[in-house]
């Protein structure tokens, strides 16, 4: 008997131990880490939507109308300056300039017979100089002809690349038909759109905002290799967006980039007492972020906020909170609105430290 009393008794300071431990254990692991925001000069590089232009992008139509009898390149070929593109048939222009010659031949001889009667006095001077003229508007005709002529002949009007060619050997043409595109994709313009706030902190802060170099991420997320210079910026707000354009030049010596491409731009962005919070602060609902508020009674709240920008572990925020704010930094995947959680008090600016210390 006494041994199984003594045997009930340490179960039961087992047990307790055990509760206690779990209990323990449990306020320990319901103990988050709380930070504020704090406002700091800083600069992050901001994203734009970008349409990225060939230098020069050109439509090659046909000045001529006739049948296509020649097609010397190709789709996607790269051509040089004065390179023969198409030849439209010339038999009908070859038979107006071989017309106007002989015309003006005619118009050659019949002026020198004039000039012979003139000299003695047969006809008058008036006579020779409608000799002259029907002369001089023959040899116009064959500057004309040879003009129509040398339109058969299409050229590339610089160096590029070819586009499609819609017209196959044999087509008719008709005067300004489109034969293809040519594009000089040796420099490209990547344009992208910037507010009002922007353009004006852009402008007037020559200083802090830097050079002018931008970068370009590509469509698959990869960035180019080369830095573009801003170079532009249009002369009118877009009255619906409340948007300007600006223009920034890339060197393509790849050939990488094509007419046509979208990308982003990469504009490093000077932020004067900007707002920032921790990344790992926030957390994502339908593309919209959000941060856990703690109120005074310790009760955790979700807040929408803001993002203007977005640097190494660290986001500059709009608006949403206030740097009196305190913010659930660690746990937020734990927690629900009206949790009352126990809490550590972390300042901003040693956060911000250990998140820097992490990253190198």
């Amino acid at each position: 008997m006494k041994r199984i009393f003594m045997f009930t008794s340490l179960l039961g300071l087992l047990y307790q131990t055990s509760c206690v431990s779990k209990k323990e254990e449990k306020e320990e692991a319901s103990k988050y880490t709380v930070t504020n925001p704090v406002r700091i000069d800083t600069s992050f590089v901001k994203e734009y939507v970008s349409q990225i232009r060939s230098v020069r992008n050109i439509e090659i139509r046909a000045q001529e109308k006739g049948y296509l009898q020649n097609i010397y390149v190709d789709e996607g070929q790269y051509v040089k300056a004065g390179q023969l593109l198409f030849k439209i048939m010339p038999k009908m222009y070859e038979a107006e300039l071989l017309k106007a010659q002989a015309e003006a031949k005619e118009a050659e001889i019949e002026l020198q017979n004039t000039q012979t009667l003139a000299d003695k006095n047969i006809v008058s001077k008036n006579e020779q100089a409608v000799a002259q003229a029907k002369l001089d508007q023959a040899k116009a005709e064959i500057a004309l002809a040879k003009l129509h002529l040398s339109f058969t002949d299409i050229r590339a009007p610089f160096a590029g690349t070819i586009d499609r060619l819609p017209k196959k050997l044999g087509s008719l043409i008709d005067e300004g038909e489109l034969l293809t595109s040519l594009s000089d994709n040796s420099q490209m313009f990547a344009y992208f759109n910037v507010s009002e706030p922007e353009y004006l902190d852009y402008e007037t802060n020559t200083k802090g905002r830097g050079n002018n170099k931008v970068g370009l991420l590509l469509a698959n997320n990869s960035p180019l290799p080369y830095k573009g210079d801003v170079e532009t910026i249009e002369s009118e707000f877009d009255s619906e967006t409340g948007n300007i354009a600006f223009r920034a030049r890339f060197p393509n010596p790849d050939k990488l980039l094509k007419h046509g491409e979208t990308g982003k731009i990469l504009m490093t962005v000077p932020a004067k007492n900007a707002l920032v919070i921790p990344q790992k602060a926030t957390y994502e609902i339908q593309d919209k972020k959000y941060v856990f508020v703690v109120d005074k009674n310790n009760v955790v709240r979700s807040r929408n906020i803001a993002i203007t920008g977005e640097m190494p572990d660290l986001y500059v925020v709009a608006n949403g909170i206030s740097e009196t704010d305190k913010i659930l930094l660690e746990g937020v995947q734990k927690v629900k609105d009206d949790d009352k959680i126990n809490y550590e008090y972390q300042a901003p600016n040693a956060v911000i430290s250990n998140l820097r210390l992490k990253a190198e």
